[in-house]
């Protein structure tokens, strides 16, 4: 019973942490889960409560530790439960303790520790725009482990020493590294420059740039970018002929002949990181699931020409920081103090509010268009022939 009314009590409060609309005084909310952790027995429950803590700070900097922290803090770092001492130092760490972020610059060069504790280490220290954390990316570049998430934290604070890591271990990074790369230089004007230096010297090929990323482009360097990628085409004027040119191709005998199992590799490739289909897949546009998928002509006018039709959930918000950060995703969560996009790379990007310069909402998908013209004949068909399958396959590998 008693521990029954502990997780009320912290469904409750942290619920508190996270309104929709207006946010109570935030250190009385501070002081009732304090006051409910140090009474707590039960390390689950201290653990919850924290956890829940650090979920609603997500993304913000200079928070004030209530007054009562220290003592506490002093107590949970002593703690036998791994978790609460854990996530004790990740409060630290927010609350501006500065022993706690030594400590959290060790423990993200650490290797005998799990790399969700290392991970999640870099990711509070780069959304407090920790210098050190910064340029240790380059150390953390090249650890198999870390690679991904040191190629997004060159995003999150701006480093000048941006094009020697990512331009220069590009060719040898893996295809969703690469992208990563990619996504990161469109991510900042100076970056964006660099891309630019790299697509003329052919150091980065025309066609590994995706063509949402090439919008981010066009909207940092302007006729500069459209001089060397070329425009990006909008099909919403062609779009009844490029329809018919796909609706032929993917005739009753072609379609037969193809491939789904070649077509969940093509799907994996090309959409699987925002869409979910039978329970795999990125959560950035709608689960295709349940979809009109078997209406070929419903399949083709998405793929051809996404933003069509675009429910408002769907719309693309781009986000320009003070320290001249560029984001784009879908708005996932919103309050009075941060926003969190879903983006292609990253379910949850999280930017506070005050770090805001611009926010805009485009009547454009996510989705870019003219996905299908990248393709090979044989992968449309082989896709299609995926999109409309009632059951999952195998993929050919």
């Amino acid at each position: 019973m008693m521990k029954s009314v502990r997780v009320l009590v912290w469904i409750g409060v942290v619920s508190m942490l996270r309104p929709a609309t207006v946010i109570a005084d935030e250190q009385q909310i501070f002081q009732v889960l304090i006051r409910t952790i140090r009474t707590s027995e039960d390390p689950s429950v201290q653990a919850s409560l924290m956890q829940g803590m650090l979920s609603g700070l997500e993304g913000r900097r200079d928070i004030v530790p209530p007054d009562s922290w220290g003592s506490l803090y002093e107590k949970l770092s002593r703690s036998g439960d791994a978790r609460v001492r854990e996530r004790a130092a990740a409060l630290a760490q927010v609350f501006g303790d500065q022993a706690a972020v030594e400590q959290a610059l060790v423990n993200v060069m650490n290797q005998s520790l799990q790399v969700d504790v290392r991970r999640a280490a870099l990711g509070r220290l780069l959304n407090q725009q920790n210098r050190e954390a910064s340029d240790l990316l380059s150390q953390l570049m090249d650890e198999p482990a870390m690679t991904l998430d040191a190629i997004r934290g060159v995003a999150i604070v701006e480093n000048k020493e941006a094009s020697e890591l990512l331009l220069n271990r590009y060719p040898k990074l893996d295809p969703q590294q690469q992208r990563a790369v990619i996504e990161t230089l469109a991510s900042r004007k100076v970056y964006a420059k660099l891309l630019l230096d790299a697509l003329k010297s052919q150091q980065i090929q025309r066609d590994a740039i995706p063509a949402q990323v090439a919008r981010s482009l066009t909207d940092l360097l302007g006729e500069e970018f459209i001089n060397v990628f070329g425009e990006v085409r909008e099909v919403a004027q062609d779009r009844t002929e490029v329809l018919a040119k796909y609706k032929a191709l993917c005739n009753p005998d072609a379609l037969a002949a193809a491939s789904a199992a070649r077509g969940r590799a093509v799907y994996k490739k090309t959409c699987a990181a925002c869409h979910t289909l039978y329970g795999d897949g990125g959560q950035v546009g709608p689960d295709l699931t349940g979809s009109n998928r078997a209406n070929l002509d419903y399949i083709l006018l998405n793929s051809v020409d996404p933003s069509y039709d675009v429910p408002d959930a769907y719309r693309t918000v781009s986000v320009l920081t003070v320290d001249g950060r560029s984001v784009n995703g879908v708005l996932a969560e919103e309050d009075s103090r941060r926003i969190i996009l879903k983006t292609p790379e990253q379910p949850r990007v999280v930017i506070a509010k005050e770090d805001i310069e611009q926010r805009k909402v485009s009547p454009k998908s996510m989705m870019p268009e003219g996905q299908l013209d990248q393709m090979m004949p044989q992968e449309v068909l082989d896709l299609i022939k995926y999109l409309r399958t009632t059951q999952q396959v195998d993929m050919d590998q």
